[in-house]
């Protein structure tokens, strides 16, 4: 079974730090785009940051310069480093793969194979 599974969520203050884990499981997450996707109530999902297989990443502006993503293949993990966290960072995270990930598709569309379950990410000001 191809699987996503998030972890690392939780309850910050602004300025705080967390980091997402994303383990994939049926697939190997190297050979796969990845992709972090936040939807807060009320707002769009939003894309976050991608790393494809050949190691390229891409950021919204929104969080340049304060999220990393990187990949560990030993683990078939993807991991997304949330630091200088802002309230309006608030949201529940997923990660998707299967396909090139894109921004402007909504969380959980079929246009990506499989999505997490997703983690919630809460930031206090």
């Amino acid at each position: 079974e191809v699987q996503l599974v998030e972890s690392g969520g939780g309850s910050v203050q602004a300025g705080g730090s967390l980091r997402l884990s994303c383990t994939a499981s049926g697939f190997t997450s190297d050979d796969s785009d990845m992709g972090w996707y936040r939807q807060a109530p009320g707002n769009e999902c939003e894309l976050v940051s991608t790393i494809s297989s050949d190691g390229s990443t891409y950021y919204a502006d929104s969080v340049k310069g304060r999220f990393t993503i990187s990949q560990d293949n030993a683990k078939n993990t993807v991991y997304l480093q949330m630091n200088s966290l802002k309230p309006e960072d608030t949201a529940i995270y997923y990660c998707a793969a299967g396909g090139t990930v894109v921004a402007g598709i909504p969380c959980f569309d079929a246009y990506l194979e499989v999505w997490g379950q997703g983690t919630l990410v809460t930031v206090s000001s």
